[in-house]
């Protein structure tokens, strides 16, 4: 499952500079909303350090992680900057839609060289400013959607009732300032509602962009408020910052993270050894990179698992519920067809054996069925028969 990260946010926010700092591109810069709709794409491996012990332990001809693509847009006009705010265009809308994610890069910094310097830092008005953008875009999309079956539903054909009672309800609650993923719906709803990608029903998750010697402070801040719900009292607008964001991404049960565009483009100039030299001494665990795809991984209920041997090490994507056949059609939709059972190690209980033999010998590398439901850091080989 290729993952795609829809990187938006206001002008000023520093988005694309993590865009570039995340996928060492170098995308323009603009410091103001340039009205294009003109789209950054990158693709780019997702950090696993399990990959590359595993490599080490088996030695293979290739290793292969899993990938991530990400997609920043031009920065979002503020409401505050429109006496009518509006959604967002229909191309502008394309290079999203598909997303299965969204990034929200939110700034909590102050940049003395830009315009907005004499501007507080406003987390949350910011936050409130681009949800009211997405949901002004997906009122737009269910009111063109509402005209045609309207039309359709002259003809006689009941079957549309309630598609037209779902569509007038939804608009309705987002005029109401509420968003399409706060409502719940039937089967026969969500099919309709998944066929219009709406933007306020995708996943979300939150970056919050700190100035570097603040960071440390701000990540401590943003885990507090996400996990107690209480904001720790701070003199720091940037701290300040980054819990009205922690406190949002507990609201709406979404992930949320700190990372500093400055800093990332410093890294991505040291050697890895160098890199990870200064992000310990910086009392940081990993990348910004490795953090925001994490963020965008548990907002899409996401797991890793792996395959190894003397041929490749390869990491592959499935859902947290996914069962053991499911995980095998990654592979090969043959293997998932033809499924017998799974052999199973967990990625620690393989690195401490320091071999597959030893696992086995210990009772660690254990057979499971269909039932089995994937873990994340499994190590997985598939017994199948096409001729089954």
């Amino acid at each position: 499952m290729a993952l795609t990260v829809g990187i938006i946010g206001l002008p000023q926010s520093g988005k694309t500079s993590l865009f570039n700092a995340i996928t060492k591109s170098n995308a323009p810069v603009a410091g103001y909303s340039t009205g294009s709709a003109q789209a950054n794409i990158a693709m780019v491996n997702v950090p696993d350090d399990r990959v590359d012990r595993l490599t080490d332990m088996f030695q293979p001809k290739k290793k292969t992680y899993t990938t991530v693509e990400f997609v920043d847009v031009a920065g979002l006009r503020s409401a505050e900057d429109s006496a009518k705010p509006e959604g967002l265009n229909a191309e502008f809308i394309g290079h999203i839609r598909n997303a299965n994610a969204l990034a929200i890069v939110v700034r909590c910094f102050v940049n003395p060289s830009s315009a907005q310097a004499s501007q507080p830092i406003r987390a949350a008005g910011d936050i409130a400013d681009l949800l009211l953008t997405l949901a002004l875009t997906d009122i737009d999309t269910l009111t063109h959607r509402l005209e045609r079956t309207v039309k359709s539903a002259k003809a006689g054909a009941d079957k549309y009732q309630t598609e037209l009672d779902l569509l007038r309800r939804v608009i309705q609650e987002l005029e109401n300032g509420a968003l399409a993923s706060d409502l719940s719906y039937t089967a026969a709803e969500k099919a309709i509602i998944d066929d219009l990608f709406l933007l306020t029903m995708k996943p979300r998750f939150y970056v919050a962009n700190i100035a570097e010697d603040a960071l440390y402070a701000a990540s401590s801040v943003l885990q507090q408020a996400m996990e107690t719900g209480v904001a720790p009292q701070t003199n720091s607008p940037e701290t300040q910052a980054a819990a009205e964001i922690g406190l949002r991404a507990r609201t709406e049960k979404a992930s949320a993270v700190a990372a500093s565009a400055r800093l990332e483009a410093e890294l991505n100039e040291l050697s890895p050894e160098d890199a990870a030299e200064y992000l310990e001494a910086l009392n940081l665990p990993q990348l910004g990179a490795g953090r925001v795809i994490q963020a965008g991984y548990r907002s899409l209920q996401l797991v890793t698992f792996l395959t190894a041997g003397e041929d490749e090490v390869r990491a592959w994507t499935v859902r947290e519920d996914s069962r053991a056949p499911v995980a095998a059609g990654k592979i090969h939709s043959d293997i998932e067809k033809g499924f017998i059972r799974a052999e199973v190690v967990a990625f620690d209980d393989l690195i401490s054996c320091g071999s597959l033999a030893a696992a086995r010998e210990k009772g660690l590398l254990r057979l499971e069925g269909k039932e089995y439901i994937i873990k994340d850091g499994d190590i997985a080989h598939f017994r199948f028969n096409v001729t089954r």
